[in-house]
């Protein structure tokens, strides 16, 4: 029963996810083109600011002297 329950409100979040950015007005294969544009962006910032990100709070940790 709690994985129906689960299910289900996975299957609410995603109508949501339709219906606030339109695109319930799409095709589907128009919804899996913007889909997969949507994660192939969101994967390529959170790998830039995993790799970049430590560099930089360094950088800054120096130069106000809180790390020698």
């Amino acid at each position: 029963m709690a994985l129906g329950s689960a299910w289900g409100r996975v299957s609410w979040l995603y109508y949501q996810y339709l219906l606030v950015t339109a695109l319930y007005m799409l095709e589907p294969w128009e919804r899996t083109v913007f889909n997969s544009m949507l994660v192939s962006i969101v994967g390529m910032a959170l790998y830039t600011g995993y790799v970049f990100m430590p560099q930089h709070i360094m950088a800054i940790l120096h130069y106000f002297e809180i790390v020698q």
